[in-house]
C-alpha cells in the first residue's frame, strides 16, 4: 500500500477545488471524483500510471521538485494527475505535483 502526498502547491488548489464544491460548483466536484478515484488507485499501486522517460521530463519539474522519476495517470480524456515516487521498499511515498487538463498537459510537455 502506498502512502500518499500531495505537493504543496496542489495541496491549495485541492483546497480551492472543495472550496468551489461548496458554492455548488459542478465541474470542481467532477474532478474531485476523478482525483479521489486516481488517488484510490495510486493506493492500491503507485505504479498505476504510466512512467514518463526522462527525456520528456519538463525542466519545471526538475527544477521545482528535484524530481528523479516522473508518472502521469490519466484521469480520464481531458484530465492528467503528474506524480513522482519516493521513499524505499518498506516504505513508498506517492506525490501528487499537479492535476492538469490535456490542453496543459501538453503545453507543459512541449507537445503540440
Amino acid at each position: 500500500m502506498t502512502e500518499i502526498n500531495l505537493s504543496q502547491e496542489f495541496a491549495k488548489e485541492f483546497s480551492d477545488l472543495q472550496r468551489r464544491i461548496e458554492k455548488g460548483d459542478g465541474e470542481a466536484e467532477h474532478l474531485l471524483k476523478l482525483i479521489e478515484k486516481g488517488i484510490a488507485k495510486l493506493i492500491e499501486n503507485h505504479e498505476s500510471g504510466q512512467k514518463i522517460r526522462k527525456n520528456l521530463w519538463p525542466k519545471y519539474y526538475v527544477n521545482k521538485y528535484g524530481i528523479n522519476n516522473l508518472w502521469k495517470l490519466r484521469l480520464d480524456d481531458y484530465w492528467r494527475m503528474i506524480y513522482t515516487i519516493i521513499g524505499e521498499q518498506v516504505r513508498i511515498v506517492a506525490v501528487i505535483l499537479e492535476v492538469m487538463n490535456h490542453k496543459e498537459y501538453d503545453k507543459r510537455f512541449g507537445y503540440k
